[in-house]
C-alpha cells in the first residue's frame, strides 16, 4: 500500500471542514463545499509543495459535495485511497473506488460527492509544466490546450507511475538536492502524457521504408529520458503493431519495449563513466528509470555488474546514492 504523504505533512486533523476547504482554496484549487445538514464533518489534510507541484491527501469526514466551475490553470490527478467518490459531468456519472484515478482538465467543471469515509490523494500540476513537457517530447500543444480523456484508470495498471508518486511524496517530505524537485516535475508530466490518453500526440510520421529501423532507433535515442511507449512508436512510425514488432524482431532480435530498455541501460552505463555524473540515482532518473531496485537488477543482468560498481571505477570518492 502506498503511503502518499505521511504524518509529517499533516496540516489539519479532525478539523472544521470549512477551515480545510479554505486551505485547499489557497493551495490546491478553487472550489465550494456543501456539508450534510446534520452532524459535524471532521476534515483532515496533509499537504506538501514540491517545485510547482502540490501534493495533497484529504478527507472531509462526511458526505460532502465539492463543486467548481473550472480549475483554470492546473490539472488535478485524483486517486481514491478509501471510501468512494461520485463524479458528475454533464450527463455522465461515475463512482470511483479505491485505486481508481480521475484526471480533471483545467476547464472541466467539477462536481464530486465524497462518501463519509472517503480519502483521496491529489496531485496538482500547472498547465505550463505539462505544456513544456509536451514540447520537450516533440509534440504540438493543441490550440485549445492539452486535454485528457475521461477514461477510467486504475493505479494498479501503472505500477511504475505509482512508485513515482510515492517517491515524489517522500522526496517532498525530506531534503531534496538542488535541481531534483524540478527533475521530478518534468518526469511526472512526461509520464502522464505518455500513459494516459490525450490529444497532444502529433509526432511526424517516419513511414516504414529504407532506413526505417535506423530512424526509429534514432528517435528512441533522442528521447531516452522520457516515457516511450509502444503506442508512441506506432504514432511515429505510422504502421500497425504487428509490423512494428516484426521490424524490431528482424533487426534487433527483441521487442520494441525490450529494445528501449536496453538503450536506456546503455545510456546509463555511458553516463556512469563520465566524471560529471554525481551519482547512480541521477543517471538512472535522467534515463527514465524510476524503480531503482529493478533498474539495478536489469543493469546487472545486462552488464554483469551493479551500476555502483561501474560508477566507482570512474570516481575515486563520493556517494553512489
Amino acid at each position: 500500500m502506498l503511503t502518499l504523504l505521511s504524518e509529517r505533512s499533516r496540516v489539519y486533523e479532525r478539523a472544521d471542514a470549512h477551515a480545510v476547504s479554505d486551505y485547499v482554496n489557497q493551495h490546491v484549487g478553487n472550489h465550494c463545499i456543501r456539508l450534510p445538514r446534520t452532524g459535524r464533518a471532521e476534515a483532515s489534510i496533509r499537504h506538501k509543495a514540491f517545485s510547482s507541484l502540490d501534493l495533497c491527501r484529504i478527507s472531509y469526514g462526511g458526505a460532502v459535495r465539492v463543486t467548481s466551475t473550472a480549475l483554470g490553470s492546473s490539472y488535478h490527478l485524483q486517486i481514491l485511497l478509501e471510501g468512494y467518490c461520485t463524479s458528475r459531468a454533464r450527463t455522465l456519472e461515475h463512482t470511483y473506488r479505491p485505486g481508481e484515478m480521475l484526471l480533471i482538465n483545467p476547464d472541466d467543471p467539477v462536481d464530486l460527492t465524497y462518501s463519509p469515509d472517503c480519502e483521496k490523494f491529489i496531485l496538482r500540476l500547472p498547465v505550463a509544466v505539462l505544456e513544456r513537457a509536451c514540447l520537450a517530447q516533440d509534440c504540438i500543444v493543441p490550440a485549445a490546450g492539452i486535454r485528457f480523456s475521461q477514461a477510467q484508470h486504475h493505479l494498479a495498471h501503472y505500477s511504475d507511475f505509482a512508485g513515482l508518486l510515492d517517491l515524489i511524496c517522500r522526496e517532498a517530505e525530506g531534503v531534496a538536492l538542488e535541481g531534483i524537485p524540478a527533475l521530478y516535475e518534468r518526469i511526472v508530466a512526461g509520464k502522464l502524457l505518455g500513459l494516459l490518453p490525450n490529444n497532444a500526440w502529433h509526432a511526424p510520421p517516419a513511414r516504414l521504408g529504407t532506413g526505417a529501423f535506423e530512424a526509429l532507433s534514432q528517435y528512441i535515442d533522442d528521447h531516452l529520458g522520457e516515457e516511450i511507449s509502444v503506442e508512441r512508436l506506432l504514432a511515429v512510425a505510422g504502421v500497425s503493431e504487428r509490423t512494428l514488432y516484426s521490424l524490431f524482431e528482424r533487426r534487433a532480435g527483441v521487442s520494441p519495449g525490450e529494445y528501449i530498455r536496453q538503450r536506456k541501460l546503455d545510456c546509463v552505463r555511458q553516463r556512469l563513466q563520465q566524471p560529471a555524473t554525481r551519482s547512480v540515482t541521477q543517471a538512472a532518473l535522467d534515463s527514465g528509470f524510476l524503480h531503482l531496485g529493478r533498474f539495478a537488477e536489469a543493469y546487472r543482468k545486462r552488464f554483469g555488474e551493479l551500476p555502483s560498481q561501474t560508477w566507482k571505477r570512474y570516481h575515486k570518492s563520493g556517494s553512489t546514492d
